[in-house]
């Protein structure tokens, strides 16, 4: 990650070198995945689109935009123009602010009237996000409103049914409760991202008078920060694991030096109690699905009493993995990755030492490392930079998530004590559920499948949409696999799509989490995949492989499931076949149930 679109970043020196930095990230050889984008702005978009496509390159997304003309967002959503209709976006972002409320309630409304105009004016939204759903299917991101510049009614504007203020903080309540229950609708926080930048300043009236931008240049950035944090969240680019340093990032004071009733933690002590608000913090993460890990140098037993300290909300039970030696901490984070079968730029790590800082950074490419400046501004400064960005609502499996973990660390305990491999596998007495999907699960498949990068032979992604359908049409055999063992569930771990076309199943999609893998889950969902194949007379199975950087661990999935290889193109794109009516079960060491749904 570039350092220049961390936060605090320098919002000048980002609109300064935009084109600079731009061609240097797509010149730079990174592999990105590409995606289209639909503006529909209320007010001039060139700004925030141009700032935007840094931000997305940065997180490893290569974006092509389609924008409106101005001010014709309301018009795109309800005609789209051909032009629209053949981008065929991956997402479309209405880009909206105050400025765009064309009425407010006048004090000279009757009350009745007042009290209608906010449903009234989501309902010019819904129509067109309802219209926009139905001829994209993708994803739509609304903007909701910053509070008006003014208060005519003072402090009252906020309370009486006439205010602009009251307005508009009804209006957003409304439209966060239509995107709570539409998947496919989103909401960009405006309204958050003026409030920090300030409303004096954020009102630029000469910016919106000559040009039309509804805010400062210099804001563009945040709003443009605030944006990329949701698409990558969407697009599986979220960070999975926050490792976390313990002396004067934890806590205040050097365990080993100072010892554990000399550490500066508890809300009795103004020095203690910033470190207890950031625990609480971190904490709260943990309930949201990210795994937290220990990186420090520290003698174990030191480490386990600071944890254990009586006012610490942070315990050794919350955190999946705990290093606490005197190797390099790049190495322990590199380790603890291997541990959980992560890539390491799946990690943020959060440590008060400028220099070890510098060496995680340095060491391990696509890691980040925010600059952890006074431990006052600690959560400010992991809250901004959004690494943990949540675009829906949580599944089960994302509140599970660091016990899942937890209990692959004893997995590879038992592992290390048993030579033979099919041994070590049948002792987790393994179980799995595979299935078509299912409504409940619904979520949890689009999410499955827009987060695996490393086993995925077509990195196609999905939206809740776009999953839903598929479940309900009969020219598809979709499955989602659950997996158990011993030590615990794992959740929804695998999904395959394969499209029916003639006496042919071709697969669209084939991903697994890198939780499960070298378990023998694959040939589960393989066994069953053929049964249902061969219940509706298919007689070949066509597998496609589309390399990229991360997914080279199923280059040869194909191959191993007994598949002939027939083609392969000079970017090492391959094409499978599978005759089925002498296939054999592959799995031996899972007990399946294929109980129909």
């Amino acid at each position: 990650m570039n350092e220049i679109f961390a936060y605090p970043f320098d919002a000048a020196e980002i609109m300064k070198k935009q084109k600079r930095l731009r061609r240097e990230m797509l010149e730079d050889g990174t592999s990105r995945i590409k995606k289209k984008i639909a503006i529909l702005g209320g007010s001039t978009v060139d700004a925030v689109r141009d700032v935007l496509e840094l931000f997305l390159l940065d997180y490893g997304i290569e974006p092509e935009f389609w924008t409106s003309e101005y001010g014709q967002f309301g018009n795109e959503a309800l005609f789209p123009s051909e032009e629209f209709i053949d981008f065929k976006p991956d997402i479309i972002y209405i880009h909206t602010s105050f400025r765009n409320i064309d009425r407010l309630p006048a004090v000279t409304d009757d009350e009745e009237t007042a009290e209608k105009m906010p449903e009234e004016y989501l309902g010019f939204f819904r129509e067109r996000w309802e219209k926009l759903n139905e001829t994209f299917g993708c994803p739509i991101i609304q903007n909701n409103f910053e509070l008006p510049p003014y208060r005519l009614l003072g402090n009252f504007d906020g309370v009486d049914v006439h205010g602009a203020v009251r307005f508009v903080r009804e209006v957003n309540c409304l439209f966060a409760q239509e995107a709570y229950g539409r998947g496919y609708l989103h909401i960009c926080d405006l309204n958050y991202v003026a409030s920090c930048y300030g409303l004096d300043e954020w009102h630029d009236g000469a910016q919106w008078y000559m040009y039309k931008y509804a805010f400062p240049m210099k804001a563009v950035p945040y709003i443009a920060a605030n944006l990329a944090a949701m698409i990558k969240a969407m697009f599986g680019k979220n960070k999975k694991v926050l490792a976390l340093d313990l002396d004067n990032t934890l806590w205040g004071g050097i365990v080993g030096d100072d010892g554990v009733e000399g550490l500066k933690i508890g809300r009795d002590l103004p020095s203690g109690q910033v470190y207890s608000e950031f625990q609480e913090y971190v904490k709260r993460h943990r309930d949201i699905g990210v795994m937290l890990t220990v990186c420090s140098k520290n003698d174990e037993d030191n480490a386990y009493a600071g944890l254990n300290h009586p006012d610490s909300t942070l315990t050794p039970d919350d955190f999946t993995v705990i290093k606490a030696n005197w190797d390099n901490k790049d190495e322990n984070i590199l380790r603890t990755a291997d541990m959980m079968s992560l890539l390491p730029e799946s990690f943020v790590f959060a440590d008060d030492n400028p220099a070890e800082r510098q060496i995680v950074r340095d060491r391990i490419k696509g890691a980040a490392v925010p600059e952890m400046d006074g431990a006052e501004n600690y959560i400010r400064i992991l809250d901004r930079n959004r690494y943990f960005e949540v675009t829906g609502k949580l599944t089960a499996d994302d509140l599970n998530r660091a016990e899942m973990y937890r209990a692959n660390a004893a997995r590879a305990a038992v592992r290390s004590s048993i030579a033979d491999y099919g041994e070590y596998l049948d002792s987790l007495d393994m179980k799995a559920d595979i299935r078509p999907f299912e409504p409940l699960y619904i979520a949890r498949i689009a999410q499955l499948t827009n987060k695996s990068n490393q086993f995925n032979v077509t990195t196609r992604r999905y939206t809740e949409g776009e999953i839903a359908n598929i479940s309900r049409d009969p020219g598809y055999i979709p499955l989602y696999g659950r997996l158990s063992d011993k030590f615990g569930d794992n959740g929804v771990v695998s999904v395959v799509i394969g499209n029916i076309k003639g006496a042919e199943l071709h697969m669209d999609l084939w991903i697994m989490s890198c939780r499960v893998l070298k378990r023998d889950m694959e040939f589960a969902m393989l066994d069953e995949l053929v049964r249902r194949a061969k219940e509706k007379s298919i007689k070949k199975i066509v597998g496609y492989y589309y390399p990229t950087a991360k997914n080279s661990m199923v280059r040869e999935l194909y191959g191993k499931f007994g598949f002939e290889k027939v083609s392969e193109d000079d970017s090492g794109n391959t094409i499978w076949h599978l005759d089925i009516d002498d296939y054999t079960k592959k799995n031996v060491h899972i007990s399946v149930n294929m109980q129909e749904n």
